[in-house]
Protein backbone atom coordinates (compact mmCIF):
# COMPACT_ATOMS: atom_id res chain seq x y z
CA UNK A 1 0.00 0.00 0.00
CA UNK A 2 1.19 3.72 -0.94
CA UNK A 3 1.78 6.05 1.91
CA UNK A 4 -1.05 8.23 2.58
CA UNK A 5 0.72 11.13 1.01
CA UNK A 6 1.17 9.83 -2.34
CA UNK A 7 -2.68 8.54 -2.34
CA UNK A 8 -3.70 11.88 -2.11
CA UNK A 9 -0.84 12.93 -4.92
CA UNK A 10 -2.14 11.61 -8.05
CA UNK A 11 1.04 13.20 -9.80
CA UNK A 12 3.44 10.50 -8.47
CA UNK A 13 4.05 7.73 -10.46
CA UNK A 14 6.46 5.23 -9.06
CA UNK A 15 9.48 4.47 -10.99
CA UNK A 16 11.10 1.44 -10.07
CA UNK A 17 14.91 1.79 -11.49
CA UNK A 18 18.61 1.29 -10.68
CA UNK A 19 21.00 4.06 -11.40
CA UNK A 20 24.97 4.98 -10.90
CA UNK A 21 24.87 8.28 -9.39
CA UNK A 22 26.29 10.87 -12.00
CA UNK A 23 28.60 12.66 -8.78
CA UNK A 24 30.33 10.22 -6.73
CA UNK A 25 29.52 6.88 -8.95
CA UNK A 26 28.09 4.82 -6.17
CA UNK A 27 25.48 2.79 -7.14
CA UNK A 28 22.22 2.68 -6.20
CA UNK A 29 19.27 0.37 -6.23
CA UNK A 30 15.60 1.40 -6.87
CA UNK A 31 12.75 0.48 -5.47
CA UNK A 32 10.52 3.26 -6.73
CA UNK A 33 10.56 5.83 -4.17
CA UNK A 34 14.47 6.48 -4.53
CA UNK A 35 15.41 9.38 -5.87
CA UNK A 36 18.82 10.57 -4.54
CA UNK A 37 21.93 8.48 -3.91
CA UNK A 38 22.24 7.05 -0.77
CA UNK A 39 26.05 7.68 -0.43
CA UNK A 40 26.69 11.67 -1.23
CA UNK A 41 23.12 12.20 -0.76
CA UNK A 42 23.33 14.09 -4.75
CA UNK A 43 19.93 13.63 -7.48
CA UNK A 44 19.53 14.68 -10.93
CA UNK A 45 16.89 16.70 -12.24
CA UNK A 46 15.18 14.60 -13.99
CA UNK A 47 10.88 15.05 -12.88
CA UNK A 48 8.69 17.76 -13.15
CA UNK A 49 6.04 15.88 -10.97
CA UNK A 50 7.47 12.76 -8.86
CA UNK A 51 8.76 9.66 -11.35
CA UNK A 52 7.36 10.92 -13.87
CA UNK A 53 10.76 12.05 -16.46
CA UNK A 54 9.68 14.39 -17.93
CA UNK A 55 12.04 16.94 -16.40
CA UNK A 56 14.41 18.14 -19.59
CA UNK A 57 17.10 19.86 -17.26
CA UNK A 58 18.66 16.82 -16.17
CA UNK A 59 21.29 18.86 -13.86
CA UNK A 60 22.47 17.63 -11.17
CA UNK A 61 21.24 18.45 -7.83
CA UNK A 62 23.26 19.21 -4.70
CA UNK A 63 22.34 18.53 -0.96
CA UNK A 64 22.07 21.74 0.25
CA UNK A 65 20.09 21.24 3.81
CA UNK A 66 17.81 18.97 5.85
CA UNK A 67 15.13 19.49 8.10
CA UNK A 68 12.78 17.48 10.66
CA UNK A 69 9.07 17.13 9.55
CA UNK A 70 7.04 14.48 11.31
CA UNK A 71 10.15 12.80 12.82
CA UNK A 72 12.05 12.25 9.23
CA UNK A 73 15.15 13.93 7.67
CA UNK A 74 13.80 15.91 4.55
CA UNK A 75 16.69 16.87 2.26
CA UNK A 76 16.54 19.98 -0.03
CA UNK A 77 18.04 19.83 -3.30
CA UNK A 78 19.74 22.71 -5.71
CA UNK A 79 19.81 22.23 -9.08
CA UNK A 80 23.53 22.96 -9.98
CA UNK A 81 22.12 23.75 -13.79
CA UNK A 82 18.35 25.99 -13.17
CA UNK A 83 18.83 26.32 -9.68
CA UNK A 84 15.31 24.77 -8.69
CA UNK A 85 14.89 23.56 -5.66
CA UNK A 86 12.95 20.32 -4.51
CA UNK A 87 12.53 18.62 -0.86
CA UNK A 88 12.73 14.90 -0.84
CA UNK A 89 12.45 12.37 2.37
CA UNK A 90 15.81 10.49 3.20
CA UNK A 91 15.90 7.09 3.24
CA UNK A 92 17.15 4.12 5.78
CA UNK A 93 19.57 3.48 3.08
CA UNK A 94 21.25 7.13 3.41
CA UNK A 95 24.44 7.95 4.73
CA UNK A 96 23.88 9.23 7.88
CA UNK A 97 26.95 11.08 8.50
CA UNK A 98 26.52 13.34 5.13
CA UNK A 99 23.00 13.80 6.48
CA UNK A 100 24.05 15.24 9.82
CA UNK A 101 26.51 17.71 7.75
CA UNK A 102 23.60 19.25 6.29
CA UNK A 103 22.36 20.43 9.89
CA UNK A 104 22.79 23.84 11.06
CA UNK A 105 25.27 24.04 13.63
CA UNK A 106 23.68 25.06 16.91
CA UNK A 107 25.58 27.34 18.80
Amino acid sequence: MLPFHLLMNAKFTRTIEDFTCEHCGAGAKGNGYTNHCPRCLWSKHVDNNPGDRENMCHGLMKPVGVEIKNGESVITHECQKCGAKKRNKSSINDDFDDILKLTPTLL
